[in-house]
């Protein structure tokens, strides 16, 4: 069995529904999280609607905030769900803003993680936080089957 993740009649993904299942809690986890819906719609059917608006607006908000910490056990958890929530956003269309997000957030940095070894943290280098998290969403989307 699988279930389908659509924008009107285009397929975005087909996953099985164990991986379903477990990237509809995720969504659950990082709206909470985000304070923001994702536009990600109920599972009726084996099917399930993503708006593009309000999709598009999550993606954005998702990537601000996984740009945004410095802490080494955030982005670990989080970066496979940012890596699927992209292969989705390119999928459907959603442009990203790439130079935005690269260049150093503004405003405090979140979930911080402070070593007495490595003093005050700060976040990664945008371009390379930029091309690891593209390679990551590359690599997943050849194995995510419309």
């Amino acid at each position: 069995m699988s279930q389908y993740f659509d924008v009107g009649d285009e397929t975005l993904w087909n996953p099985s529904n164990g991986a379903s299942r477990m990237f509809r809690r995720q969504v659950t986890v990082f709206e909470a999280e985000l304070g923001l819906p994702s536009g990600i719609g109920p599972m009726e059917n084996d099917e399930c609607q993503v708006a593009p608006a309000a999709f598009g607006a999550f993606v954005d908000a998702l990537l601000t905030w996984h740009r945004g910490t410095s802490h080494a056990v955030v982005p670990a958890l989080s970066e496979g769900f940012t890596a699927t929530v992209l292969v989705l956003a390119e999928r459907a269309g959603i442009t990203v803003d790439w130079p935005r997000l690269e260049a150093r957030p503004d405003g405090p940095v979140t979930d911080v993680q402070v070593s007495a070894a490595t003093g005050l943290p700060v976040p990664a280098e945008g371009g390379a936080w930029a091309a690891g998290l593209r390679r990551k969403a590359r690599e997943l989307g050849r194995r995510m089957p419309r």
